[in-house]
């Protein structure tokens, strides 16, 4: 099917259902619909609830741009909405045709407890949505973490089915996926690298952030190209009421928020920033080195957005940030993120929304070497610009259809070596690489019955591979068995995928339910990292004539409980995931600026399966959550293990996180955070052997080893300081890793002085306690 047939078909299928959406209703029922947003500050809210007071079957939530629409019988009604941590309310409405009726909250007065969530509803009980966690900003800032960083990642990493990269990582894996198998959006801009200082943070500033969800299975039709997890990050409107500010100063960072309307109701900005000063300290030495040194990061967040009137919005957002170390004059590395997002919200009629948007996103690293025999600049960058559709017809209140398409163009300039010519490095360029995935998608979410609800779709995905460029063919030994020249324009290869998504609930009682969910993902964007951290100079490559994109099928079965008038919530999952087309490396292989960087990978299959329990307290001075994964995560590859399966570097068998608040008094808040693992899967050597001298290490089974198992304790307490007018500040004291627990960050051998024909291990530990404590202010 060509491009432009394929573009006509989908216009001529928008149009009929855009005539449904009309036509579908009789004559004695109307729509409501609008926006429900934040009284005080005009922000809209994510996912609220309007319902039907007479019959709380018929309601609707809000999108993920604060619309709703409901379709009701002629007459009058009395509405309630709700949302997290806001009071319901009640509204009577008179339907004698569609309206438009816009909706403000007000925040809930709630001083003698702190309140997860609020919300009476049994939507986790009743929505079809399948292993997907919607994350309340309040829960992050009051969960201790290293160095008093309220972090997103961090805060993620405490659900089941969801795993450190590793002793303060910002890293992440999910349900045995590798951790490039994650798709991280922005305001749906993708972000490569989402951590600073190497993963002791996130490039994230909790400040400037509204809503975060975390999809792990069941991923909805208008997510594509990443196996294991979706997390949509929504930054922050701004104020549309009056111009306030925010922020915190703590020992290692600072940070600023400012937001306010550009005009009064219709239109607001808001700008947010971050920085570390660790390198003020080294100003303070007296050896010129490291008083020329770098070490700090930094992270802007900015978003503006006007309502030209009640059916068009536009907005625009970005993200940059970066991080600079150097050493004197001798060394420098620095890289970051960029992302960019203009986004047309355009209400067709009351059942009929659309969003328009394109983005822009950039990572990109550069490694500085100068001295007496060295002096060249190593550079990579990846980037891409991407143009979306998104439709969501509200046909009935039983029926919502969502669908859309997706231009993605990709490109990567792999690392490239710049040296000067009386230096003892060469210069290096190898080719760029440019793709592009035309995408379109069409999900139903239908409630066919009282108790049985659903999601269902199809996402449909072509990837190209362009020239200009060689593209090499390697045989099973890694060596070039043919060659080909493409030049610019010309498809060196492609791939279709038919990705099939299915997301079920049948409730069982009121306050019980069984949940199905299948997917079939693909990927072709790849990652290639032989350590569990995710590094910046980590080498990314596109689906080839020799890599295949991965692919997983990933099946699960859950059940659902409430209890305590659903004060306390209780969830169970099992899955089951298959993939195909994995990728690891050779022994010995070069993964860095390598212009035959294909020919050291091998590829093949895993899989992953496990089961999550969830247990989660929502209101009350005590409050909080316990989580645990038993999972097993393994690989298998022709040229590894002679072919056996065997543990993948992630795989855990073993996951708990305990995670307390309390609400001692008005002022103080107390919590705690208690975190267990087994060690994940390690390859160590089996022996050692002498050559010339040399002792060289005998390896042999791939991950056949463990590390030691992981645990810790974080303590935390905020108080609260009286207000005075518009000003409220708080101070947060936290204590990282509390019993000084020595976890071990890296295993190493080496022989024993006394007796060189004994090996002894030695563990790298890289914290110990760490106490905090931050600033906060607002006004």
């Amino acid at each position: 099917m060509s491009f432009t047939l394929f573009c006509r078909f989908y216009f001529i299928f928008i149009s009929i259902l855009a005539g449904l959406s009309l036509d579908a209703v009789s004559q004695t029922t109307h729509t409501v619909s609008g926006h429900v947003r934040d009284a005080l500050t005009g922000e809209t809210l994510v996912g609220a609830s309007v319902r039907l007071k007479s019959d709380p079957s018929a309601g609707a939530r809000a999108n993920n741009y604060g619309f709703y629409s409901l379709t009701l019988p002629e007459g009058n009604h009395l509405l309630v909405i709700s949302h997290v941590g806001y009071t319901a309310q009640e509204m009577d409405v008179s339907l004698m045709a569609d309206t438009i009726v816009d909706i403000d909250l007000r925040s809930g007065a709630l001083l003698d407890e702190v309140v997860i969530n609020q919300s009476s509803s049994s939507e986790n009980v009743r929505s079809p949505q399948m292993g997907m966690t919607r994350v309340d900003v309040s829960e992050i800032k009051h969960v201790p973490v290293l160095m008093g960083e309220r972090d997103v990642l961090k805060t993620i990493q405490l659900l089941p089915g969801v795993l450190s990269g590793g002793e303060g990582s910002s890293n992440f894996f999910v349900r045995g996926g590798s951790g490039d198998q994650n798709l991280i959006l922005l305001d749906e801009a993708m972000v490569y690298n989402a951590s600073h200082l190497f993963g002791f943070f996130s490039t994230f500033n909790s400040d400037a952030i509204k809503d975060v969800n975390l999809y792990k299975g069941g991923m909805p039709a208008q997510y594509g190209g990443r196996l294991a997890s979706v997390l949509d990050i929504t930054m922050l409107d701004g104020n549309k009421k009056s111009l306030g500010a925010e922020g915190g100063i703590g020992l290692i960072a600072s940070r600023l928020k400012v937001d306010g309307p550009i005009v009064k109701d219709r239109g607001s900005f808001m700008v947010s920033g971050r920085r570390t000063y660790a390198d003020l300290f080294l100003k303070l030495s007296n050896d010129e080195d490291i008083n020329n040194s770098r070490l700090y990061f930094y992270d802007l967040n900015a978003k503006a957005n006007y309502r030209f009137n009640e059916r068009n919005t536009v907005f625009l957002s970005g993200y940059f940030g970066r991080d600079v170390l150097g050493y004197s004059r001798l060394f420098g590395f620095d890289w970051g993120n960029a992302t960019g997002t203009l986004r047309w919200n355009h209400v067709l009629n009351s059942r009929l929304f659309s969003n328009t948007t394109f983005v822009y996103s950039n990572f990109n690293y550069n490694v500085n070497i100068e001295n007496e025999e060295f002096n060249f600049v190593i550079a990579s960058r990846i980037q891409n610009y991407n143009l979306k559709q998104d439709f969501q017809l509200f046909a009935s209140n039983k029926s919502t259809w969502r669908f859309g398409v997706n231009l993605l163009q990709q490109g990567i300039s792999p690392a490239n070596i710049d040296a000067d010519e009386n230096t003892a490095v060469n210069s290096l360029r190898l080719e760029d690489r440019t793709g592009m995935e035309l995408a379109g998608y069409l999900s139903h979410e239908w409630k066919p019955t009282e108790r049985l609800n659903l999601i269902y779709g199809l996402r449909v995905n072509n990837f190209l591979l362009f020239g200009p460029g060689t593209f090499y063919e390697y045989d099973a030994d890694g060596d070039v068995r043919s060659s080909q020249v493409y030049g610019r324009g010309e498809v060196a290869q492609y791939y279709i995928n038919l990705e099939p998504r299915l997301s079920l609930s049948y409730q069982l009682q009121e306050n019980n339910s069984l949940k199905l969910s299948y997917n079939h993902n693909a990927q072709h964007l790849h990652q290639l990292s032989n350590s569990t951290s995710s590094l910046p100079t980590d080498a990314w490559v596109m689906s080839s004539n020799n890599i295949k994109p991965q692919l997983a099928d990933q099946t699960a079965l859950g059940y659902y409980q409430n209890f305590g008038d659903n004060r306390y919530e209780f969830s169970v999952e099992s899955y089951y995931k298959y993939m195909q087309n994995q990728i690891d490396y050779r022994n010995a292989a070069d993964l860095q600026a390598n212009e035959h960087i294909e020919a050291e990978l091998l590829y093949g299959i895993g899989q992953a399966y496990g089961v999550e329990l969830f247990l989660k307290k929502r209101t009350g001075k005590l409050n909080g959550w316990l989580s645990y994964a038993l999972s097993r995560s393994e690989r298998r590859f022709d040229g590894i293990n002679g072919g056996n399966w065997f543990a993948a570097r992630q795989d855990r068998t073993h996951d708990v996180s305990v995670v307390g608040m309390y609400q001692l008094s008005p002022r103080w808040n107390l919590s705690a955070t208690f975190v267990y693992s087994t060690g994940n899967a390690v390859t160590f050597p089996s022996g050692k052997y002498s050559v010339d001298g040399r002792t060289l290490w005998y390896y042999t089974e791939r991950n056949g080893y463990r590390m030691p198992d992981y645990h810790r304790l974080d303590l935390g307490a905020t108080w609260e300081s009286t207000a005075f007018k518009r000003f409220k500040s708080s101070w947060t004291f936290g204590v990282y890793n509390a019993y000084n627990r020595k976890n071990a960050y890296i295993i190493d051998f080496r022989e024993n002085e006394a007796n060189p024909n004994v090996t002894e291990a030695y563990r790298i530990a890289l914290f110990g306690i760490i106490p905090s404590v931050t600033w906060n202010f607002k006004f």
